[in-house]
Formats: structure tokens, C-alpha cells, sequence
């Protein structure tokens, strides 16, 4: 396990018993998670929209559109704020304020590079593909110069970055404890259905 070294911005304040600075552990949720949201300040003004990523080595990676103002606000050096949620439970108490939810998140503040280099840039894509499927970049048709050039790739380090997990039933009062209420937790799980042929 490799520590991350914490910053002012990292440092988890409310809840700090489930914080979680561990690198493999944050590799681990930023690769099983397909969503994440991406904000930016623009104009004074917070920008934030979700977006697919994916990792290779210590650098997360995401893709859009060159003509996209968020992704134009990080190619003018802006700092973006990368956040992910995993979802793993409804946790029910036996009173209403103590319900919560288990979950796993990362949160990621880093400045992006944007990736010129065209065998670097294809490789990137690459391996996006092949998280949706391990060899898909191997079976479908590679971008054409065109559709590379409206593409802009974007890598961020991940460096500094936490993660907050939860685990575990309800934090309950002493005092709720004999009430009649079913108490525990409704598992949530993702799943990836079987291919649809188009």
C-alpha cells in the first residue's frame, strides 16, 4: 500500500473515520467506476458535467470534444475538480436521521494535460476502448484524422486525491435500539447486461 501525501484541499474534515488515502485503494474504485463528474470555474461561474474516464498508470484520463467550454477552461490551465461515487447499499436505521448510504467516492484536484502527441493520443483512446472491453481497440475501425482532430484528450495526475468509503450497518442511539423497526442494508449492486446486437 502507497500512501498519498495529504494537501489542505485532500484533507477529508467531515468524516474523516472513513477517509482513505491509500493509492491502490483509490486505483482500485477509479477503475471499477464507468462515470465520473469533471468541474471547472468558468466566468466566476461553477461548470461541472459527467463524463466517462479511464487510467493508465499515476494519470486519469478523459475525452470530449476540442469545441467543449469546460475542456477549454482546462486547456487555459484551469484546475478541475474530479469527483466519483460508487454506490453499495441503502443503510436503513431505526430512526430516520441515521439512514446513510455505503459507498465508495474519489475526489481528484489536478491541473490537465492536454495530450499532442498522435501516438500517445491514440493509445490513450486505446486503452479507454479496451476498459469498455478488454481488446476492443484491437476490433473496431481506429480513428480517422478528422474525428482525432475534433477529439481532445485530457490527462490529469492523480496526485492530489482522496477517497471517503463507508461500510457497515446503521449508526444507531442506544435508546432506538429496543424500537420494533427493521434496521440494515439494502445492498446496491451494478451490473454490465448481456450484449445487445445492433
Amino acid at each position: 500500500m502507497s500512501e498519498i501525501k495529504v494537501t489542505e484541499r485532500t484533507r477529508v474534515k467531515r468524516g474523516r473515520k472513513i477517509a482513505n488515502y491509500d493509492r491502490d485503494t483509490i486505483y482500485s474504485i477509479l477503475d471499477e467506476a464507468w462515470v465520473c463528474n469533471i468541474g471547472v470555474s468558468r466566468d466566476g461561474q461553477a461548470m461541472v458535467q459527467p463524463t466517462s474516464h479511464w487510467r493508465i498508470g499515476n494519470e486519469l484520463f478523459l475525452h470530449g470534444s476540442v469545441k467543449n467550454g469546460l475542456f477549454q477552461q482546462v486547456m487555459k490551465g484551469e484546475t478541475a475538480c474530479i469527483t466519483l461515487f460508487l454506490l453499495d447499499g441503502l443503510v436503513f436505521a431505526r430512526s430516520a436521521y441515521h439512514h446513510s448510504v455505503n459507498f465508495r467516492s474519489v475526489v481528484v484536484y489536478a491541473k490537465g494535460r492536454l495530450v499532442e502527441d498522435p501516438q500517445e493520443k491514440r493509445q490513450a483512446l486505446d486503452a479507454m476502448l479496451d476498459k469498455y472491453s478488454p481488446g476492443r481497440s484491437a476490433e473496431a475501425r481506429p480513428p480517422n484524422n478528422i474525428e482525432m482532430k475534433a477529439t481532445a484528450v485530457f490527462a490529469f495526475p492523480i496526485e492530489e486525491v482522496s477517497a471517503k468509503i463507508r461500510v457497515g450497518g446503521p449508526n444507531e442511539e442506544p435508546e432506538d435500539m429496543a424500537l420494533d423497526i427493521w434496521a440494515g442494508v439494502k445492498p446496491v449492486v451494478s451490473v454490465v447486461g448481456e450484449l445487445i446486437p445492433d
